[in-house]
């Protein structure tokens, strides 16, 4: 019975069980279409390869994922709003690669250490083109925009969390999996796609308060 009342009262931890599907779907686009486009800026070309970044860039679901079991703890609302953030924004990037794919030329690895191993691991296992707009940055970033949107940041889950988030952000570029644009167009996605459910919420809650006191008025 014990048991059974846990389970039930974090059964909104269920919901994240969406992630398991939406890396189905970006498996079925991450391949290669009719024409594959390139968003290569000089800024891009002046960008050296750091392999060591491939260690916050393969920390990121990791990340997401603490993340939102941390403000599923501190907060409900942040976690739901941060949680559809992220589906809605995953699904249209799906819908922009489907469409409009582009590639990131990426450096050959000839050393043989764990650091180079794990990025032959990642290059093997995401194909390079869904690229604009980065998931990468457009998750990292929301964590932040969550964070700093809370009733419960402080000093130190700031500096964590924008820390973190952005390292994974630049690791992004620095181990060639994406370009300054893809940044760009993960930011400004997770910035639009935010404040669209934010304000959705805001509409379903004020319709509910209102259905509320009619109910109590009858």
């Amino acid at each position: 019975m014990k048991l059974l009342f846990v389970l039930k009262k974090h059964s909104p931890l269920g919901l994240m069980l969406v992630f398991p599907i939406l890396g189905a779907i970006y498996a079925a686009v991450n391949q290669p279409g009719e024409k594959v486009y390139s968003l290569v800026t000089p800024f891009d070309q002046m960008v050296p390869f750091i392999k060591w970044f491939i260690i916050p860039y393969a920390f990121w679901i990791f990340y997401i994922y603490i993340c939102l079991l941390f403000f599923y703890k501190r907060d409900r609302h942040a976690y739901y709003l941060t949680l559809v953030t992220y589906v809605v924004s995953a699904l249209i990037s799906y819908g922009i690669y489907s469409v409009f794919q582009t590639t990131v030329p990426r450096p050959y690895i000839q050393d043989n250490d764990i650091v180079s191993e794990l990025v032959r691991y990642m290059y093997q296992r995401d194909q390079p083109f869904n690229c604009f707009p980065s998931i990468h940055v457009f998750s990292s970033y929301l964590m932040m925009k969550s964070l700093y949107k809370s009733t419960f940041k402080t000093k130190i889950n700031q500096m964590l969390i924008y820390g973190m988030s952005t390292l994974i952000i630049v690791s992004t570029m620095f181990v060639k999996q994406h370009v300054l644009l893809d940044v760009v167009g993960g930011i400004l996605l997770a910035e639009v796609v935010y404040r669209f459910v934010s304000r959705l919420q805001i509409v379903v809650a004020a319709r509910k308060k209102r259905q509320s006191n009619i109910g109590v008025g009858l």
